[in-house]
């Protein structure tokens, strides 16, 4: 059993023992603690709203219901969007005024996991204060709950979907004459959760002439591993190829993130998805992007392409949010096909990267596979090792700073080592108990080979601290 509490929320595994996983009485007490924050934060409103939502895992009807009623009992009136993606519950916590959101989602994690991710009352992920705020209240004994006359009421409104994808319809960059024009054929993998409801959706809107579904019921028994990485989209690859189409796109199961297949069934690369839609706003609109520091450098390329300026944030949408908005943006996100798009809203959303990317490829004029040949071509190698309960992990990275002191080294989340044209990120998950291991080459042999000699280089270190320890 696995629970994980940090600034972005609550995320475990489902079952087991009392203690120790996502269980019941940890979901009241992280709810009630966001709920106070909440009430907190609107201390000059009589009643406070919070929207919710949630992806189909099979745990979430459960969760749902366990959420909603302990928000009723802290006197909170609750609007309830039922299966909605991670956007649309950005997006309606502003559509309806409210005090904050709860997103019941585990984004890429297995079947058996299960998340609280907590929003403002901007329909954007809370601060790194406001987490740890939510944090003290939850260990703390602050909450009161209401008295019976005082509980919150609760309220459906599936509507929002739809007030989503209009939206995006409305967007100048958005061109649905030209995608239709183009007769587009498209297949869809939704690994089994929300997205196979709204994509098909948004799909039809955009004047995609065929959508082929792939694994787009929303039981919650995701066919195939959720994160939308090569290996996990074999399926996908084959069908397109199969069925003749011009493109697949699959998302995660809240919808947050793209990735793209080329008509050959090659991948597009998700590192790609986030570089190609910002090449074709940037030929349109001039401005500066943010991706994270795990995220290709040729998101930087294309942005001094287009004689605009890159920056590099932390890991976490909150953290390339803040970034976007100092640094006034037009386009941002991260490696994993999270697209940022702030003339929509301040939060990863692949819906709107369908829509874009649609138009850019209908506007391009030839295949998908041309399109990905004309940015640079890096390789990334992503690599990950298990977490020791006892290991200090700021001592291992320290040593390793201090191994490659002659190198670069950006320490504004975790360790970032930068070689000549090559560069490696070590830094903590903050959604498993691993560290993270990220090289990026212009070739894949030399990506892997840098991955596995940091990762020797960890391994030395740990198995030194662990004598030290004993």
């Amino acid at each position: 059993m696995t629970l994980i509490k940090s600034i972005s929320g609550i995320r475990g595994t489902i079952g087991g023992d009392a203690e120790g996983g996502f269980t019941p009485s940890e979901i009241v007490k992280f709810t009630s603690a966001f709920a106070t924050w909440v009430q907190k934060e609107a201390k000059d409103k009589k009643k406070t709203r919070i929207v919710i939502g949630r992806d189909a895992r099979i745990s979430g009807e459960f969760v749902r219901n366990i959420v909603i009623g302990t928000l009723q009992a802290l006197g909170i009136d609750v609007t309830d969007l039922g299966l909605a993606t991670t956007p649309t519950v950005e997006m309606a916590v502003v559509f309806e005024k409210a005090d904050g959101g709860i997103i019941i989602t585990a984004s890429h994690n297995p079947k058996n996991w299960n998340a609280l991710k907590l929003l403002n009352s901007k329909g954007e992920f809370i601060s790194e204060v406001a987490g740890k705020e939510v944090l003290a209240i939850a260990e703390g004994k602050d909450i009161k709950y209401s008295q019976v006359n005082s509980i919150g009421s609760v309220k459906q409104n599936s509507e929002y979907v739809q007030e989503h994808i209009k939206s995006i319809l409305a967007l100048p960059l958005v061109d649905v004459k030209a995608i239709k024009a183009k007769k587009f054929k498209v297949v869809l993998d939704a690994v089994n959760s929300v997205g196979g409801i709204v994509v098909p959706q948004l799909l039809e809107q955009l004047g995609v002439e065929e959508v082929v579904p792939l694994f787009c019921e929303p039981t919650g028994n995701f066919s195939h591993e959720a994160e939308p990485l090569p290996e996990n989209l074999t399926e996908l690859s084959r069908t397109v190829v199969k069925s003749k189409a011009h493109i697949g796109f699959a998302v995660d199961p809240d919808v947050d993130r793209l990735a793209i297949v080329c008509e050959d069934g090659e991948m597009f690369g998700e590192e790609y998805t986030l570089v190609a839609v910002a090449d074709y706003v940037l030929q349109n609109k001039k401005g500066n992007t943010v991706s994270n520091l795990s995220s290709t450098k040729a998101l930087r390329d294309v942005t001094q392409k287009a004689g605009c300026e890159y920056f590099a944030s932390a890991v976490g949408e909150v953290n390339v949010v803040e970034a976007m908005k100092k640094n006034n943006a037009v386009i941002g996100g991260e490696g994993n096909g999270g697209i940022i798009y702030p003339e929509l809203h301040y939060g990863r959303d692949a819906l709107v990267g369908i829509a874009l990317f649609l138009t850019h490829l209908a506007k391009y004029g030839k295949s998908c596979s041309l399109l990905r040949s004309t940015y640079p071509n890096y390789y990334i190698s992503k690599n990950k090792i298990e977490l020791r309960p006892d290991l200090d992990l700021d001592k291992v990275l320290l040593s390793i700073k201090e191994k490659y002191k002659n190198y670069p080294c950006n320490t504004i989340d975790g360790l970032k080592i930068e070689f000549d044209g090559e560069w490696v990120h070590l830094r903590k998950s903050n959604t498993e108990p691993i560290i993270r291991i990220i090289a990026e080459s212009n070739h894949k042999t030399t990506a892997d080979n840098l991955a596995e000699k940091i990762m020797k280089d960890i391994g030395e270190c740990m198995k030194s601290a662990k004598a030290t320890a004993n």
